[in-house]
């Protein structure tokens, strides 16, 4: 039976996440991606044998303003590097990590890395020789390989789309990581379901076997067990969790629950938590509702319903408080930004806090937290963390942000954007123009 055949003799389908399929021919297939990415950074098409994968990677790195001849930055170095890591979730499953890929990393000569959310680097171990191949082009801890960054890469690929994915030699975006084959999978929190980040396997044309591809989703989905098992070992009476940035409905994780809550619970929360000396029935009303109709028993009703959502003895009333604190994803945001840590602020940072909400309070809270990650980027100058924000979703049509990525990295698809939002801008009135804000006050 051929290598690409099923038992049943029917050839097999071919894996679109899988770099090479089963019987094909390494040599080649590296000569043939070689043609295509010349064609593509000479021409902007795509021709075979490009994945749909890949062929997405790239255009999303050429939109993000990565050159073939770029390279990765360090963003984390020393000190910070290690606070970092020590508080990141992944730390808990790193001895899971080295148990499972430690021994494979060192005997085939490959590296085993974890990468955060946005794609930063926080170890990399292995093989040494490997290791020092791989210095060269700052893939290192505390180095950033997002997409946004460096292009197509396992790691930062991977948590972009959220799937296992392989990159094999060529289909990489910048040319001096050509040479190398990676294989990653992303690894996510079991209690909301957010992508954490993900562990990668980098090494040699032999890690573009399906097999490797298989392992590394297996260890992620490992991880994501024993992260599981570790918040079950934690007692009840841990702090409730309020995920609330990039959501119209709030997620609430308590007592081993986790409750999607309606829009205006969610907003009654995110207030509460914001107050835990709580308010008054007035005060709420006023934070809540643009309408002065709205009768004080419209909300205690509300209450009422959410009192029996949370269960017994997490809401009060005379004032209405949290009689247990609640660590929110905002207020995270806020701690690291007052602490001048804009980079772990920006990574915590999922996007507009319950950015459908039209509550006053919650309006102006949304509002400040944006405009002072804003700020802090901008007075930063740092191009992958400019890079980052205005190609998100609620910073693509952020002109000052356009303006100070253009400064520090003026490529011809950063100065073409900004070149069409000032032109929107400057629009007559009437005219359709972008709206900078539109995640923030939607």
């Amino acid at each position: 039976m051929s290598p690409a055949a099923s038992p049943s003799g029917e050839a097999e389908l071919t894996d679109p996440w899988v770099a090479l399929e089963p019987g094909a021919d390494p040599a080649e297939r590296v000569r043939m991606l070689r043609r295509a990415y010349e064609t593509f950074t000479e021409a902007g098409t795509v021709p075979r044998p490009v994945r749909a994968v890949v062929a997405d990677s790239w255009r999303r790195s050429v939109r993000a303003g990565v050159g073939p001849d770029g390279t990765a930055r360090v963003e984390l170095a020393d000190g910070d590097l290690g606070a970092y890591r020590a508080e990141h979730p992944l730390a808990r499953v790193m001895p899971l990590f080295r148990e499972l890929m430690g021994t494979f990393a060192t005997d085939g000569e490959h590296l085993l890395a974890v990468c955060d959310a946005h794609g930063r680097l926080l170890w990399v171990e292995g093989h040494p020789t490997t290791r020092r191949r791989a210095d060269r082009m700052n893939f290192v801890p505390g180095a950033r390989w997002a997409e946004t960054a460096v292009g197509t890469n396992a790691p930062g690929t991977a948590v972009a789309v959220d799937r296992p994915v392989q990159v094999f030699a060529a289909e990489h975006f910048i040319r001096r990581v050509q040479p190398w084959t990676c294989a990653a999978a992303p690894v996510h929190d079991p209690r909301t379901g957010r992508v954490l980040g993900a562990v990668d396997i980098t090494g040699g044309d032999g890690l573009a076997h399906p097999h490797s591809l298989g392992f590394v989703q297996a260890v992620a989905r490992a991880a994501e067990s024993q992260l599981a098992l570790l918040a079950e070992g934690q007692p009840t009476a841990d702090t409730p969790e309020l995920t609330a940035l990039g959501r119209d409905e709030a997620l609430l994780v308590s007592g081993g629950r986790r409750l999607r809550l309606s829009r205006r619970h969610s907003e009654i929360l995110v207030l509460l938590a914001r107050h835990p000396e709580g308010l008054t029935g007035d005060e709420l009303l006023c934070a809540l509702y643009e309408d002065e109709s709205v009768t004080p028993v419209t909300l205690r009703a509300e209450l009422a319903r959410l009192r029996r959502i949370l269960g017994p003895g997490l809401l009060a009333s005379r004032p209405y408080r949290l009689t247990s604190s609640v660590e929110s994803d905002a207020a995270a945001v806020e701690r690291r930004l007052e602490t001048g840590a804009v980079t772990a602020a920006v990574t915590a940072y999922t996007g507009p806090l319950l950015p459908a909400s039209q509550a006053p309070a919650v309006v102006r809270l949304r509002h400040r937290l944006a405009a002072g990650l804003r700020t802090a980027l901008i007075a930063r100058g740092d191009p992958d963390l400019l890079a980052g924000w205005a190609h998100a979703p609620w910073g693509e049509d952020d002109v000052d942000v356009w303006r100070a990525l253009a400064a520090v990295r003026p490529t011809a698809a950063v100065r073409a954007r900004l070149a069409t939002l000032e032109s929107e801008l400057s629009a007559p009135t009437g005219w359709p123009r972008a709206d900078r804000t539109r995640w923030v006050t939607r």
